[in-house]
């Protein structure tokens, strides 16, 4: 009963939130980030994974970041096992993975859950701001200086797409 109650208060805290500054979460060594941390940069939060189809987008997140970091852009990964499991290992596994194979630099958090019952309330806000569950892997969520939501795009959206690159461009104006 404990558990029903805790999780109908998560959700609800996520649908009364104002922005993406009201959650934290433990990054992906275990210690909380306060997403407030970000508060005045532009954000594109991607639910990553290290097994599927998409994991060279990776390359292309960093590279985004590099690009856009020192205008005030930064990239949080969200490791998300929702999806064909393609996230199985541990947080110490996905961070070596991602250092390792990928080069990261950008922020990712610990693994959470995207979509369904345990989805985490960031994703709860997300969704519910711009489309509706998560479908898959590398969903993007472009979300402005003052932490709302301003564009979704989908997995087959490369982080070198145009529409990207502009989204991004126009929210650092």
């Amino acid at each position: 009963m404990k558990s029903i109650l805790l999780g109908g208060l998560l959700a609800l805290s996520a649908f009364a939130a104002s922005s993406i500054y009201e959650f934290t979460l433990n990054d992906i060594d275990g210690k909380p980030m306060p997403l407030k941390t970000l508060q005045g940069k532009v954000v594109l939060v991607v639910n990553v994974a290290s097994q599927c189809g998409y994991t060279p987008q990776y390359a292309g997140l960093q590279a985004l970041f590099e690009k856009y970091k020192d205008r005030g852009f930064v990239i949080v990964g969200v490791p998300a096992n929702n999806f064909g499991g393609q996230e199985p290992g541990s947080n110490e596994e996905i961070k070596q993975f991602c250092s390792r194979k990928y080069s990261v630099t950008f922020p990712m958090l610990a693994k959470v859950s995207v979509k369904g019952p345990g989805m985490t309330p960031l994703y709860q806000y997300l969704t519910t701001a711009k489309g509706g569950d998560v479908r898959w892997n590398f969903t993007k969520f472009l979300v402005g200086k003052d932490g709302q939501v301003l564009a979704r795009f989908e997995p087959a959206v490369t982080p070198d797409a145009p529409e990207l690159a502009a989204a991004i461009d126009k929210a650092l104006q």
